[in-house]
């Protein structure tokens, strides 16, 4: 079920992780620590997230009232910001699952935590991703 899947660093700059994200259509990218080892997943939504203004996310009414500049602007709010900002103060759980996990297992764990893919591990060794969409494939697939 694993897949090759393109990784960043903590210091990765965002405006680079985001590109990545664009041009690749991703979910989300794994993030690792200085030592190459899985620490969480940067799912597209929260770069999306950190676009928009707070005010705007606490009153979506306000987003019709801005203009399109702000999208425009978008590029500079990221650019020298690093990826870990984007992350947050807190650290949010690897989802992480084995490479012997059943589809349900995975299934279970992209649920449980909203997360659009999976890391897929042998101890510390990051194996592979499974994304969302690859899971419902198999998932018709066997249907």
């Amino acid at each position: 079920m694993a897949e090759e899947y393109p990784v960043v660093d903590l210091d990765s700059d965002a405006l680079d992780a985001a590109r990545l994200l664009a041009e690749r259509r991703l979910p989300g990218l794994v993030v690792v620590d200085p030592s190459g080892c899985p620490h969480s997943v940067l799912p597209a939504s929260q770069v999306v997230r950190f676009l928009v203004p707070s005010y705007v996310q606490d009153d979506p009414s306000l987003a019709g009232v801005l203009t399109e500049s702000l999208a425009d602007r978008a590029a500079g709010k990221l650019a020298g910001t690093k990826v870990r900002r984007l992350i947050g103060d807190e650290t949010p759980e690897l989802p992480a699952v084995r490479a012997d996990d059943t589809l349900i297992e995975v299934a279970a764990l992209m649920a449980r935590l909203h997360c659009p893919l999976v890391a897929v591990m042998d101890g510390k060794t990051l194996i592979g991703v499974i994304t969302a969409s690859r899971l419902l494939e198999l998932a018709l697939a066997t249907g």
